[in-house]
């Protein structure tokens, strides 16, 4: 069976009795990291993970990424030499990360025409398997097609930075020390009024490559100063992400 980490899980026993003396028993659950040839490391468990009984749940984030083995064992509480034992076997996968550009994972925002605009999925991403997101492992903010700094990017067309130089006077990279240009600043004047642009991000994990992800955030551009109004999800299974919006139990 394969979970991700930001998935709660239960594992369920039926135990049948083969005999005419007392049926009372005690069960236990042991858990043990595997590798490619044993289960040999045995896992100890924060005390609210409940062992005793013969259904075994494990909050999200319980167990690390890899393989485990999950093992009941019943001992027959008069006879004690009588056990018997089952186990199962457990993969914990990553969840992925979530791209966001702005707080809170807003798709679809209005900024004044004067007005600096703040992309940082460094700040604002989310990685469900962890408490907090690393942005340290996430190094580069970099445009799907074209990067935003390029040089070929025109500064006529009014899909792109209007307000710009050869140097990128209209850009201001952040985190330069910790994660070089993984936060972008738009100057306000930059984008060109009653516009609406398309931001997107790749990040790709320094340590690992295959831990990719990709956001994007739609900015129309008004003559007027808004104030941005965030409206965010605490049970996350009770939202459904959309393009304007967030869907508030769906179901």
């Amino acid at each position: 069976m394969t979970y991700r980490r930001s998935q709660d899980f239960s594992i369920s026993s039926m135990i049948q009795f083969n005999c005419d003396g007392s049926l009372s028993t005690t069960t236990k659950w042991t858990i043990k990291n595997c590798t490619s040839t044993r289960c040999s490391f045995e896992i100890v468990l924060n005390e609210k993970v409940m062992t005793i009984y013969s259904e075994l749940y494990i909050p999200s984030r319980t167990l690390d990424y890899g393989v485990y083995q999950l093992t009941l064992s019943v001992t027959m509480i008069d006879s004690p030499n009588l056990k018997a034992s089952s186990s199962v076997y457990v993969r914990i996968t990553a969840t992925g990360i979530t791209a966001n550009l702005v707080q809170l994972g807003t798709s679809m925002i209005t900024r004044g025409d004067q007005q600096d605009l703040l992309l940082d999925p460094g700040t604002f991403s989310v990685d469900p398997d962890e408490d907090t997101f690393d942005a340290t492992n996430f190094p580069n903010l970099q445009g799907i097609l074209l990067s935003i700094d390029d040089s070929t990017t025109d500064p006529y067309n009014p899909s792109c930075l209007s307000n710009r130089s050869g140097n990128g006077t209209g850009l201001i990279f952040g985190n330069l020390t910790l994660s070089p240009n993984s936060s972008l600043t738009v100057l306000g004047g930059s984008l060109q009024s009653n516009q609406m642009y398309q931001f997107m991000v790749y990040m790709e994990n320094r340590k690992n490559s295959s831990i990719q992800a990709t956001g994007y955030v739609l900015v129309t551009i008004q003559v007027t100063h808004p104030q941005l109004i965030a409206v965010g999800c605490v049970i996350s299974p009770m939202c459904a992400p959309n393009l304007e919006f967030q869907l508030l139990n769906p179901t």
